[in-house]
This record gives C-alpha cells, sequence and structure tokens, in this order.
C-alpha cells in the first residue's frame, strides 16, 4: 500500500482510472490494432477477419443482489453483458471463457443454476464456452468472463468514428432496467423480516430487463441486411448519457438529441410516476438497457428510420457547441455523464 502522497481513486472514476493507467500504453504486436479504449480489442488473425475480445467482472453487492437475483438469471445477464460488448463493435461473439470465485455458502446446486442460464444465452446466440477458472472467496460470488468474437476485416465499429450531421440512433428504449432494479429494492426493503411475496403482477416487463436483459443480435443482422454501416457504436450499460459522451469524446465531436424522441416503454413511465422519480432522468442515467446507440451518416437516414424498433433521436455536431438535449419546451440543456460509475465515492 502506498504509505506516502494518496489519491483516492474515487476522484478518478472507473473510465478516468482506466485511462490514467493505460494512456501510455502502445501496441508492441503487429496483430494488436486496438486495445484499451472502446468494448473490445480489435486483432488481426488473417486478410480475412479480425479478432474481438471484451473482459467483463460482476461482483456480489456491487453488481448483483441475491436476496432477489436467481443465480440462473444471473448465469444469463452475465453472458448477455459480455456478448453485447462484441455486438456494438459490429461483431458475432463465437467463444466465451467463465471464471468464479466463490464463497463457502454456495453449493454444487448453485452452481449447476448459474451455468444453466449460462448455457442458455449461448445457445440463444451460438457461443462457445471453452475454459475459465474456479477459486474460493472471503467475500461472496465474483463472475469474470471472457468473449471473444469476430467482424470481417475493416468492419469492426468503433466509438470514435461519428462525425458531424451523422445521425444519433438508439435500439429499443431506455430506463426500464433502472426502473426494475428500484422496484426490486423497494421490495426487498418492504418485505424484509416478513414472510410475504411480492406483487409483481403488470411491471413483468421492468423486472424482465433488469434480471433477464437481451443483446441485441437482431439490429446488428438488420443493420448488416440494409447494408448500413454505423459510424460509431456502443452498448448502453451505464446509461444513455453517459454513452453518448463516449462516443462524442472519442470522436470529437458534440451532439444534440431530442427529449420528445427518447423511447420510453410504458410500464417504466408507470413506475417512474408510482416512485416519483423523473422518467427522462431515468432514460438518461439509469443504464443496464443494453441497447445499442449508434451514428450512421444523413445519407442512410430512409433506411434507418425504416428500421424496426429503431429510433432517431439526435444528430452529430461539431465538438465547439458541446452535448446537449433539446427538452419538450425547446430549451438547451447540457448532457453530463451521470450514469453507473463502479469507483465513484458513496
Amino acid at each position: 500500500m502506498n504509505r506516502g502522497k494518496r489519491t483516492e481513486i474515487a476522484t478518478l472514476g472507473e473510465f478516468g482510472l482506466i485511462e490514467h493507467l493505460t494512456s501510455e500504453l502502445t501496441p508492441m504486436n503487429k496483430e494488436s490494432i486496438m486495445g484499451v479504449g472502446d468494448d473490445a480489442a480489435i486483432l488481426h488473425i488473417d486478410n480475412h477477419e479480425e479478432l474481438l475480445v471484451s473482459t467483463d467482472m460482476l461482483m456480489e453487492g456491487i453488481h448483483f443482489d441475491l436476496t432477489y437475483f436467481p443465480l440462473k438469471h444471473l448465469g444469463y445477464k452475465a453472458a448477455m453483458v459480455n456478448f453485447s460488448d462484441i455486438y456494438a463493435m459490429n461483431g458475432t461473439p463465437k467463444q466465451m471463457t467463465v471464471s468464479v470465485a466463490l464463497s463457502k455458502k454456495f453449493c454444487i446446486e448453485d452452481l449447476e443454476d448459474f451455468y444453466d442460464g449460462l448455457r442458455l444465452a449461448c445457445s440463444q446466440h451460438n457461443v462457445d464456452i471453452i475454459g475459465g477458472d474456479t477459486t474460493s472467496s472471503l467475500t461472496g460470488f465474483a463472475i469474470s468472463i471472457t468473449v471473444i468474437g469476430t467482424a470481417p476485416k475493416g468492419t469492426a465499429v468503433k466509438r470514435s468514428g461519428a462525425k458531424a450531421t451523422d445521425l444519433i440512433c438508439v435500439s429499443g428504449n431506455l430506463g426500464a432496467a433502472y426502473m426494475g432494479l428500484q422496484l426490486l429494492e423497494r421490495e426487498k426493503i418492504a418485505t424484509a423480516g416478513k414472510d410475504i411475496q411480492p406483487d409483481f403482477s403488470g411491471k413483468e416487463y421492468i423486472l424482465e430487463r433488469q434480471l433477464k436483459p437481451e443483446a441485441r443480435k437482431d439490429i446488428v443482422e438488420a443493420l448488416r441486411k440494409e447494408n448500413i454501416t454505423p459510424t460509431a457504436m456502443i452498448d448502453i450499460s451505464d446509461g444513455l448519457s453517459s454513452e453518448l459522451i463516449h462516443i462524442c469524446k472519442q470522436s470529437k465531436v458534440g451532439c444534440r438529441i431530442y427529449e420528445e424522441r427518447i423511447p420510453i416503454d410504458y410500464q417504466t413511465a408507470i413506475m417512474a410516476e408510482e416512485l416519483n422519480i423523473n422518467v427522462v432522468t431515468c432514460a438518461l442515467n439509469g443504464g443496464e438497457d443494453y441497447e445499442l446507440l449508434f451514428t450512421v451518416p444523413i445519407a442512410d437516414h430512409e433506411k434507418v428510420a425504416s428500421m424496426k424498433d429503431v429510433h432517431i433521436i439526435g444528430h452529430i455536431v461539431g465538438s465547439d457547441m458541446g452535448n446537449a438535449m433539446i427538452t419538450r419546451d425547446g430549451v438547451e440543456m447540457e448532457l453530463r455523464a451521470q450514469g453507473w460509475n463502479a469507483l465513484k465515492e458513496e
């Protein structure tokens, strides 16, 4: 431990820490096309395809609460969030390694449930589990997954390609996973120490978005079918605002999105009203939706506008104009990265 000067990790935050530690790393091997800084690394393997590699960790008490998170659902989600990173690069996931650290409270049957979820997700996306590791833990359950995928040479989409006048698009709807989490946390408190089951009728969709998210393979396939190659793309794990700011920062551009165009599901809106939370704030900052946020040239407007479950929410502008949302009242509101940050101070 450093006994001299101490800079607390929370002063940088998760992405600031990554940038601080890796900004001077340069590839030493010709196969390493791109390393740290996107949803997945890009490695050259032959003249036809490039290899995509992404890794992610999930920690009990930080990313999931086993009070209300079934282990089968946890396995499914752990796989899906990693597949999503490969799709966000315009790639196809192929193989996966799974490493877990377990405390003594877990038994064989618990791990069987977890792997049932992993296998179900892999079967739906044609991904092979090819290895991993297990070890003991003093603090609960830790999961580390690495996914390997491929993309035809030159087709992998980074976060850094957005250009002024590009359209900003998002798949699905936003804020539902966050509302599902708020509902689960509320019921956890309300039923603590009581032998009662919460009533989730009418709220199944937002619970599913939190407990059983789906990686958007269908959107990547639809873009390919329409012969649309996004100029930049990212998946929404930390909230729309944070992810859009990542694209703008790495592309050296600004953005304008419109409040009235942000897609929000009916159950999300009802739950937000019930909890007295601004639903647009949930959509901007909630996170864990695992939808795809991408930009396309304005020339593709007609094609992308006709795509199922894709919404055009704004456009890219010059960097000097900053990042903003235009409210329903026509007011320009600066976008801030207020989504999930694993290393922030409580």
